[in-house]
């Protein structure tokens, strides 16, 4: 079709309360405690804070579909790491915006909260099904959760909810995908090169040092001498399992690790030579899922306190234990906690193998190794 037979469109005008539908928007405030006869001042604020939560939610629902969908492929291109960058980092600064929210409730009194509260009942934050969503495509699982939130599945939702959610588990999530991507890492074997024989000597030689350093300081009694030095040796063991993959397996079995070992050496290798200009994408992004991680515990951890200072020990409005409900959550819905148990294993950069050059010129820029190389012949 040419040019002359398909015009530019032309917008019809349009008001920007229309637009944004202000007129519905603006309605959605109904407050429980007029239907009863006076209204309690504090509930309009109670009810725009948590609609603003689930606006904001169904924005990273969003960010995370998009990321997920570029994911569940067999190959992820630079520039749509770049894309995902772009939509993570979106992500963080709205998990700020969340946070601050927090301290707009607080501006509401426990005997403000008291003058709706009991109108709320069986109402509670924990029937957002945004936020499971968030959690499922992040990679929390039914079994990692807490009893209470398990039951949450089978006794607060209703049977449309429960299969959308259960439809949700069954896909593919961010740590899954992570996980395999990461397998698909190039640069763990290359050639005769054995980069993890030439780590785990990097590390014996730190660990050495580490010992020598204990041994000659004169501060230290000789109790907390033994002490340290076995230290060492609890971490050469560390440094041990993650190396040998049956032992890591074990490990994962019981659930201290989430990735699996080939995942998680790419994840290490990634940390380790995050300098080197192939490997500033990967870490970017791995550093991202991390901070979003952190700062949704971060939220959680905010969020019971909260209500720690709303209720005391009274229980939740949705029947939960209130506080320590949240508080539980808080630290079981992590999602990568491998990535925050890496920096165990990192070596100072003057510690790291050298790589040959062959591999360090594959993590480096071509174009700009190739002008290096030429204004060094004259060429």
């Amino acid at each position: 079709m040419t040019a002359e037979n398909n015009p530019p469109r032309v917008p019809r005008p349009i008001q920007y309360g229309e637009y944004l539908q202000l007129d519905q928007l603006l309605s959605a405030q109904k407050l429980e405690s007029q239907r009863y006869g006076t209204a309690a001042h504090d509930e309009l604020l109670f009810i725009i804070t948590h609609q603003a939560y689930e606006l904001w939610f169904k924005q990273i629902v969003f960010e995370l579909e998009s990321v997920i969908d570029i994911f569940d492929n067999s190959t992820v291109e630079d520039r749509e790491m770049g894309q995902i960058i772009g939509w993570l980092s979106r992500i963080t600064e709205i998990q700020t915006v969340l946070l601050q929210q927090i301290d707009v409730i607080e501006t509401m009194t426990p005997l403000d909260f008291l003058d709706f509260r009991d109108l709320l009942v069986p109402a509670s934050g924990f029937q957002s099904i945004q936020f499971k969503q968030i959690e499922i495509m992040m990679g929390i699982r039914r079994e990692q959760r807490i009893p209470a939130d398990r039951d949450f599945f089978l006794s607060r939702l209703t049977e449309s909810e429960r299969a959308k959610l259960s439809l949700l588990e069954s896909r593919p999530n961010l740590l899954d995908l992570t996980d395999a991507w990461l397998r698909r890492m190039p640069f763990l074997t290359f050639g005769d090169f054995d980069f993890w024989r030439e780590y785990a000597r990097a590390v014996e030689r730190m660990l050495e040092s580490d010992r020598k350093i204990i041994a000659m300081n004169p501060a230290l009694t000789a109790e907390h001498r033994q002490w340290q030095l076995s230290a060492i040796e609890v971490s050469k063991e560390r440094f041990a399992a993650v190396l040998d993959r049956a032992k890591y397996d074990e490990l994962r079995a019981a659930g201290e690790f989430r990735l699996s070992h080939q995942g998680f050496l790419a994840a290490l290798f990634i940390n380790l030579y995050r300098d080197e200009p192939m490997m500033y994408l990967p870490y970017r992004y791995l550093t991202l899922l991390l901070e979003i991680d952190q700062n949704f515990t971060n939220w959680r951890s905010r969020h019971a306190l909260m209500v720690q200072r709303m209720l005391g020990r009274k229980i939740g409005t949705g029947g939960s234990s209130g506080h320590e409900y949240l508080s539980q959550t808080t630290e079981r819905n992590r999602v990568f906690l491998d990535l925050f148990a890496l920096s165990t294993f990192l070596l100072p950069r003057s510690a790291l193998p050298k790589l040959p050059q062959e591999l360090s010129r594959a993590l480096g820029f071509h174009f700009a190794g190739a002008q290096r190389m030429a204004a060094t012949t004259g060429n």
